[in-house]
């Protein structure tokens, strides 16, 4: 079972855009997910004081996103691409904050992961049936936006899809940010039916979730990795999978004299937006999406930055002229994502020498 798991996250990290030795005792089975309905429509207000308690934000190195409690016991879901940013994941709860421990089932297929923590008696979201949501339904989404935690949205399942492979997601008209990935949708009785997993900039409000059911069924067939093995399996397979065209750029700190620090915060910040935007896209099979969406932030950045801040706008520049001589759609994500990630190193090593 453990080796068909790993087997199962590495693949994820071959998907994946974004970058204790003891062995854990695996969990209880999963008790049968019972879905609890409401004798009445609530409001965006009311779903929101009852589901609070229950949303978490999950940090790595490198991600910010959104998860909730499924299980009392400490399960915890989310997007997968939000767990596979750096060798730990911490859970801010509402009172305290935890470190991943355990991976117990994960989808790249449908960018979702169930993750444990130490914790009893956690308040946890109830989950909802996702296949009776129709296009017109009332929704409400929660999340953390760009780190502003605890949002609140409301709109309507606009559309009921089919991308690659036959994957259903949820069109829905409530704005997602990046940071509210893998945060719960909820139908107007306060289930959970769809977990955020992407926005398009292509078009305006172009927003998606995964329907619940894809979550109810990792649920009930759990296979347990301790965190730590899931993240070596993750870097290991990032790092011999790699594109070829992949060139490891480096930037020096010394790109960045000119740049005040309101202009390396817009850096790090639009940057970071699109690696949130593309890297979910990029998991789906998109990649001809993700490289648009990193080649439209990389030109909106250049047009933001002050001229004194010539280095990081011409870095980009030649980043993309690069991307945009390969014939590739992934290795042109690649050759955007890679001068991306050499920008924050750069800021990074500016702000702290």
């Amino acid at each position: 079972m453990r080796s068909r798991a790993l087997l199962l996250l590495a693949l994820a990290a071959c998907a994946s855009h974004r970058a204790s030795s003891a062995k854990a005792a695996p969990p209880a089975a999963a008790p049968a997910v019972v879905v609890t309905a409401s004798s009445r429509t609530l409001s965006p207000a009311e779903i929101a004081f009852r589901a609070l308690p229950a949303i978490v934000t999950m940090r790595t190195e490198q991600s910010l996103g959104t998860g909730f409690v499924v299980r009392s016991d400490g399960w915890i879901a989310t997007n997968l691409h939000v767990i596979v940013g750096g060798p730990r994941v911490k859970v801010t709860l509402s009172d305290r904050e935890l470190d991943v421990v355990e991976v117990l089932a994960a989808s790249p297929e449908h960018d979702l992961a169930v993750v444990r923590v130490e914790a009893r008696g956690l308040p946890v979201v109830a989950l909802g049936d996702s296949d009776a949501m129709r296009p017109g339904d009332a929704i409400v989404a929660i999340g953390n936006p760009l780190g502003l935690e605890n949002t609140v949205s409301n709109g309507l399942i606009s559309a009921r899809r089919k991308f690659d492979a036959g994957v259903e997601v949820l069109q829905i008209s409530a704005p997602i940010a990046p940071g509210s990935s893998g945060g719960p949708i909820f139908n107007d009785h306060g289930e959970v039916i769809g977990i955020a997993t992407a926005v398009l900039e292509e078009g305006q409000n172009l927003n998606f979730g995964m329907p619940a059911r894809y979550l109810v069924s990792l649920m009930k067939a759990p296979e347990p990795v301790p965190f730590p093995e899931f993240a070596k399996a993750i870097a290991q397979i990032r790092q011999s999978g790699a594109p070829k065209a992949r060139k490891h750029a480096s930037y020096p700190a010394s790109l960045l004299d000119g740049c005040t620090i309101d202009a390396q915060r817009l850096i790090v910040r639009m940057v970071s937006d699109a690696i949130d935007t593309g890297a979910p896209l990029y998991n789906a099979g998109k990649t001809s999406s993700c490289y648009h969406v990193y080649d439209g932030a990389a030109a909106d950045l250049a047009r933001k930055l002050p001229p004194a801040c010539h280095g990081p706008a011409k870095a980009i520049g030649d980043a993309q002229r690069r991307a945009a001589a390969l014939a590739d759609p992934s290795a042109q994500a690649w050759a955007m994502r890679d001068a991306f990630d050499a920008l924050i190193e750069a800021v990074m090593h500016k702000q702290h020498p």
